[in-house]
């Protein structure tokens, strides 16, 4: 076996990993069951982790259960914060209380009522440093297809400004389509980007929410206007896992797969569609498909 392919073959099994502990975050994920996965001896499995990932493999499974916690807080309201806790693995409300609050400096509840966002990216840093590692996809231009895509009535809150302060702004958006029963599994979510990702200044970040709605559907609200995504030829990639951060399909889009295509961009903007969405899916099963308008 080359060095190469010694790499990578260690790479492959520390992926299933990985993508084991996103799928049983509820259960007991002890070291040995893990080693057993990656086929290496539990005797050393926690160091060659530590080694990969830059973080303990203890480490790694709080924070991912602590992400998929407070996911479920702010954004599924639902879901009582004992039954998030008991899903968290930990036998108790108060005991969950203890390392939230240690992690995050608020309580669950406080959380979900005004979620200090700040303290929150920064404690998953490394979570999301160690994921890049492994979950980063390599594109071709054999994942991009040309599609006829309908125009799609929609509703679309506008969020304009800081993207530190975009958390708060989904937020509001869900609970506002609970409102009205526009449930993501019958009514399509859209991101459309209407700046870069880090503009020069954070002022200047500006993306629309918006959602499937039927064309006779009224518009009532000051935070919500009516819309169109507009139909026509779109290059079209399909992202599985890593959704939070779709810039690097979006850089393959603009830097490798439209120079070379022969094709030219349409005015309108880079947008998405939120097919399946973290957390009723395991991070790494999320799906969205990124569309590039064409003339």
């Amino acid at each position: 076996m080359t060095m190469t392919t010694a790499v990578e073959h260690h790479q492959a099994r520390m992926q299933r990993v990985l993508e084991y502990i996103d799928q049983h975050l509820h259960d007991d994920l002890n070291l040995e069951t893990l080693s057993s996965i990656a086929a290496y001896s539990k005797y050393h499995f926690h160091r060659q982790f530590t080694a990969t990932f830059g973080l303990s493999v203890h480490r790694y499974i709080l924070l991912a259960r602590m992400k998929r916690a407070s996911y479920r807080l702010v954004y599924r309201d639902t879901q009582s914060v004992t039954a998030i806790a008991m899903d968290a693995g930990y036998a108790a409300p108060d005991a969950f209380a203890r390392s939230f609050r240690q992690q995050f400096g608020q309580s669950p509840s406080s959380f979900r009522k005004s979620p200090d966002w700040e303290p929150w990216h920064s404690a998953f840093t490394p979570l999301n440093d160690a994921r890049s590692k492994l979950m980063q996809k390599t594109f071709t231009k054999d994942d991009v297809t040309i599609r006829e895509v309908p125009s799609t009535p929609v509703a679309i809150m506008e969020h304009r400004g800081d993207p530190a302060a975009l958390a708060a702004t989904i937020q509001r958006f869900i609970a506002w389509r609970q409102l009205f029963s526009l449930h993501p599994r019958t009514h399509p979510t859209f991101n459309v980007w209407r700046s870069e990702r880090r503009p020069e200044s954070p002022a200047d970040y500006s993306v629309d929410l918006c959602v499937g709605v039927p064309s006779s559907f009224e518009v009532k609200s000051e935070q919500v206007t009516a819309g169109e995504i507009p139909g026509g030829r779109c290059a079209v990639l399909r992202v599985v896992g890593n959704t939070d951060n779709l810039e690097p399909a979006a850089l393959f889009l603009y830097r490798d797969w439209l120079p070379a295509s022969g094709e030219e961009a349409r005015d309108f903007p880079l947008y998405c569609q939120r097919l399946s969405l973290f957390p009723e899916v395991p991070e790494h099963e999320a799906v969205a498909e990124l569309f590039l308008p064409l003339k």
